[in-house]
């Protein structure tokens, strides 16, 4: 395994990874598209690491409404304290988008005192509250888009979020249409109405989930 690749393992070399890959338990699985990988409020003492493919962080809630909380790339963590459920009666889930191999790591192996006070051990911990932080980040701006008032609003805001992100006016969509609908909590009809007269007023271009973003005026 390529551990330098692995935000959780970053500045720790191969040789202590792999001290710790033993020592942990940890295990790999692979997932087919549709697959559930894990199940919040089940899998609670377990840390996800995505090593290839993507997944999806999703809520179910009572009424049946299906929203999409996080897209899950390659390198991508998740876990019972990476994200909180909300409602006791929300399903919370990571579902497999594309063929996936997650790596699973006990949390109260991570978090425990080590015995003999490895310098690595110690940095496995602070790489953890680096990723709980960038996950703050990530929150809050879901937030922003959410709190826009009009699908365009929440469009354009979405929009800007990943041209910020990327660092220049083109760049691809990190999920699909269906998925950013699921996003931006609006109907993906709806949206792709909009899109297209946001698209003919000139804001930005589209060719499949790649963005040309244009001037707002």
């Amino acid at each position: 395994m390529d551990f330098s690749k692995i935000s959780l393992f970053s500045g720790i070399s191969d040789d202590s990874c792999c001290a710790m890959y033993d020592c942990f338990g940890v295990t790999t699985q692979l997932f087919h598209p549709g697959q559930t990988v894990y199940e919040y409020g089940v899998d609670q003492n377990l840390v996800g690491i995505v090593l290839s493919g993507e997944a999806v962080l999703l809520r179910l809630d009572r009424d049946g409404e299906e929203t999409v909380l996080e897209n899950l790339d390659e390198n991508s963590v998740f876990g019972q304290m990476l994200a909180f459920s909300g409602s006791m009666t929300d399903r919370v889930w990571v579902r497999c988008e594309k063929a996936a191999e997650v790596a699973f790591i006990p949390y109260d192996q991570i978090t425990k005192r080590c015995e003999k006070a490895c310098a690595h051990h110690s940095h496995l911990v602070e790489n953890m509250f680096s990723l709980m932080q960038q996950k703050a980040v990530r929150l809050s701006e879901r937030i922003e888009v959410l709190s826009r008032r009009t699908i365009r609003e929440k469009i354009w805001s979405y929009l800007q979020i990943q041209k910020t992100l990327n660092g220049k006016d083109d760049f691809a969509l990190p999920f699909s249409y269906s998925a950013l609908a699921d996003y931006i909590c609006t109907d993906r009809s709806a949206m792709m109405r909009e899109k297209a007269k946001m698209e003919k007023e000139g804001l930005f271009s589209a060719d499949g989930r790649n963005i040309h973003l244009k001037d707002e005026g």
